[in-house]
């Protein structure tokens, strides 16, 4: 029961890993969004991040359950993070600079 338990939660974070690449659906599609809708989506997409990184590290602490799939869903949420967080930094540097 536990393990496959921890194997939906690996599917799961692997999912949401990948949900914020659904942010460049619109601009495949040439769609423009409201500020309104752009700010939201951009809110859904960090708690999107922090969500599967804490689902994958929980899958991964747990030895019997580490698979390629928690791996990857790690690496994912990995770069998403740090991608947001060095997007955060050069916003930041240029405020300062400017």
């Amino acid at each position: 029961m536990e393990k496959k338990k921890l194997q939906s939660i690996s599917i799961a974070a692997l999912i949401v890993s990948v949900l914020p690449l659904a942010a460049l659906i619109p601009s495949l599609l040439h769609l423009s969004l409201s500020d309104g809708i752009r700010t939201v989506w951009a809110g859904a997409n960090i708690v999107y991040v922090l969500l599967g990184l804490i689902l994958s590290v929980v899958c991964v602490r747990n030895r019997e359950s580490r698979s390629i799939i928690n791996i990857a869903s790690t690496a994912i949420s990995a770069f998403w993070l740090l991608l947001m967080a060095g997007i955060v930094a050069l916003a930041l540097l240029f405020s300062f600079v400017q």
